[in-house]
């Protein structure tokens, strides 16, 4: 994508190898500014990106600077502004979120840092054009979410060598972990459910990393995932660097590493929830913007005309409920994201208040209903996150009902939640 500009690059020595890099890259126009006179730039240019390109010497000027920056960038609003700062490995990121890069990181890679953050500038702008549409219009919009993109994310730690306890340990405290002790099992985590950062870790050889990055690197899908690869595989790593910005090579500690991978994290489940938001859009808000299944009316809506049609027709309907022993609304979550991979194109689904599931399978009667929601309990089971980001699995309940002559959709729910009252 064009660079488009105003950029911002701040360095109180010139920076002539980024401002380059970001030339080359195309991006127009740039303004350098030192730390004294940042917060001033960026409040007359509005910049679309900065980059802080060398650490600043004095704290003060950097704190100052971050609440400068923070202040202008919330009262104006719009668009996400991604922040690239050039850090030593033992400094403090002078502001909240930036994304932290080594300071001896190229230039070049810089620019590739840049680009790929503002493809989610863009499609930050894109859902707020669109909601701002649908309000003009008097259309309901949803709402985009205000937490923490982080407490949703969800990192892939893969690895089998020493350094994978304290890995897993580091990771689970501040995000959903998922752990693959190889190439296979790193393979289908990312196939079935959304990743937000991979860690590789030691104890795999070159042939093993590459084809976990070839994995990466050939799916569009991962093109701006944050990937870290510990220690060594010097030369096997830097020829993914062109497929995969985020990707970098770290000798760092779990604890230094985790905290400067975080950033990227999240930047990357943002970049997801604006996706899932703008579906929702798109669908003028029948879709979830949490989960990808049927917003509450919509589903309501949806199973009054399925239960007349069924019985126009004369065909089976089922309805299933999911509900979760431990759950809570990172597991609802959870579980609802990976429903909606799992159901049929003409089955629907969505999530209740009580952070259960319900699924409707059209045309199907209780036997082939029963398969159908057993194989969507088993990969429940062995793929959700437990509430204390453990891989222990969660427990499933199942309840099924499927529609008689008699009923209508309430004695239909009624049966189905009885059940589990029952149980």
């Amino acid at each position: 994508m064009a660079l488009q500009g105003p950029f911002v690059v701040v360095a109180d020595s010139p920076a002539p190898d980024v401002v380059e890099a970001l030339r080359k890259a195309g991006a127009f126009p740039i303004v350098e500014t030192t730390w004294v006179d940042a917060a001033d730039a960026i409040d007359s240019v509005a910049p679309e990106a900065v980059v802080l390109a060398e650490p600043c010497s004095d704290r003060e000027r950097a704190e100052e600077f971050a609440r400068a920056l923070t202040e202008r960038i919330v009262t104006r609003g719009g668009a996400f502004t991604p922040i690239i700062a050039r850090m030593r490995e033992d400094a403090a990121v002078p502001v909240a979120d930036a994304l932290a890069v080594s300071a001896s990181l190229p230039a070049a890679r810089i620019a590739q840092r840049v680009n790929a953050a503002l493809r989610v500038r863009t499609l930050h702008g894109t859902v707020l054009r669109r909601m701002a549409t649908l309000s003009s219009h008097g259309a309901p919009s949803p709402e985009l979410p205000q937490n923490d993109p982080i407490e949703e994310a969800t990192v892939l730690v893969a690895g089998r060598g020493r350094s994978y306890p304290a890995l897993a340990v580091a990771v689970g405290e501040r995000v959903g972990l998922v752990g693959a002790l190889s190439v296979e099992s790193a393979a289908r985590a990312l196939n079935a459910r959304d990743i937000d950062g991979m860690v590789i870790g030691d104890g795999f050889g070159p042939r093993i990393v590459e084809a976990l990055l070839t994995v990466l690197a050939e799916d569009v899908r991962f093109r701006d995932l944050p990937v870290t690869v510990l220690g060594g595989h010097h030369g096997v790593v830097e020829e993914f660097y062109a497929h995969l910005p985020n990707l970098d090579r770290v000798a760092e500690g779990p604890e230094r590493l985790v905290e400067r991978f975080l950033p990227f994290v999240r930047l990357h489940a943002f970049a997801q929830r604006l996706k899932r938001m703008l579906k929702s859009l798109d669908a003028q808000g029948m879709i979830d913007p949490d989960t990808g299944l049927l917003a509450h009316d919509a589903f309501w809506r949806d199973l009054n005309r399925a239960v007349g049609d069924a019985e126009k027709r004369g065909v089976g309907l089922s309805i299933a409920r999911f509900s979760f022993e431990r759950g809570d609304r990172r597991v609802s979550l959870d579980a609802g994201r990976l429903v909606s991979r799992l159901m049929r194109q003409v089955d629907f689904a969505c999530r209740e208040a009580d952070d259960s599931i319900f699924a409707v399978f059209t045309e199907t009667d209780l036997r082939a209903a029963h398969v159908i929601a057993r194989r969507i309990a088993s990969v429940l089971k062995h793929t959700m996150l437990a509430p204390d980001r453990k891989r222990s699995g969660i427990d499933t309940a199942v309840t099924l009902a499927t529609l008689k002559p008699s009923d209508n959709v309430e004695s239909l729910i009624a049966r189905v939640v009885s059940e589990v009252a029952a149980g």
